[in-house]
């Protein structure tokens, strides 16, 4: 909960603040950029809602914030509104469920809702209002983990939904022994006919990315678009396992059609076929460079 003593100064007057637990993790600011953004490492309101739809995206912000660093003055009489709107909508019958948690340092995670079964892709918080409306969407079948820093309430979800849970050996520890289905090897799997998973080491030695339909890969933390470099990218900084490594795997994945890049961390990104393998390109050679 965030704390009206400890706002920021950076915030401008207003009802919306974010206080000094701030991690950031930039959730708040690529899903409402028009409120949200960051100054001195921190995020911090500089514009406050003027309408309807400005007010909803930022209520959806506080409630997806990791640390529950955003607060209000008053007490928003239309949060529920705000928790009812999650899973939000990215495109066809993809979701970004919201409510990012903070084991997983504010990593984003996914719903695709499906007839033959619902797949979560990632762990976000387990919490009532989200756990309400996945039900009401058909509940889960399988939880896809990418990897193993985006766990969060795995066991959580898997224990309410009795729902498998997807994960590579390689990054298989204490917390995550008990998961279902324990991939191996390196060769892509084939897991059902619109959906293939890709092992990528580099991030971790266990990373693994989903395609779904030959149109949305959902990345972990493998690939993201970066707001800084304006271009897709990973990130060296935050590679915990092997750099070269993650290079062949970039260079394999860029053999590979989709149009949306939906990571845990870093921003979205969506193009056409051709603008995808350009920017796959332009990734590798930045990564190379390093």
């Amino acid at each position: 909960m965030a704390h009206l003593n400890l706002r920021r100064p950076q915030n401008v007057t207003g009802d919306f603040y974010v206080d000094t637990s701030c991690i950031d993790c930039d959730t708040c600011r690529w899903m409402t950029p028009e409120v949200f953004y960051r100054v001195d490492e921190q995020s911090a309101v500089h514009h406050q809602p003027t309408n309807e739809a400005e007010r909803l995206a930022a209520l959806q912000a506080l409630l997806a914030c990791p640390t529950s660093s955003i607060g209000t003055v008053e007490k928003p009489k239309d949060i529920k509104l705000a928790q009812e709107s999650f899973p939000i909508l990215v495109a066809e019958n993809v979701y970004h469920c919201g409510y990012h948690s903070e084991k997983s340092y504010g990593a984003a995670s996914y719903l695709i809702q499906r007839s033959e079964g619902n797949i979560l892709v990632d762990s976000p918080r387990f919490t009532p209002p989200l756990v309400k409306q996945i039900e009401a969407m058909g509940g889960i079948r399988y939880l896809y983990l990418s990897h193993q820093d985006d766990v969060a309430d795995h066991e959580k979800y898997a224990e309410h939904f009795q729902c498998d849970r997807i994960l590579h050996t390689d990054d298989i520890s204490a917390g995550t022994r008990h998961v279902e289905i324990q991939l191996t090897g390196l060769d892509p799997i084939e897991f059902q006919p619109d959906l293939l998973i890709i092992p990528v080491p580099g991030h971790t030695k266990g990373h693994t990315v989903l395609l779904y339909k030959n149109k949305f890969l959902f990345t972990g933390d493998h690939l993201a678009w970066s707001e800084s470099k304006h271009q897709l990218a990973a990130f060296r900084d935050y590679c915990w396992y092997s750099w070269s490594e993650q290079i062949k795997s970039m260079r394999k994945l860029a053999n590979y059609t989709f149009e949306w890049v939906l990571p845990g961390h870093g921003r979205r990104f969506h193009a056409d076929v051709d603008t995808m393998r350009q920017q796959m390109h332009k990734c590798l050679e930045l990564m190379e460079n390093l």
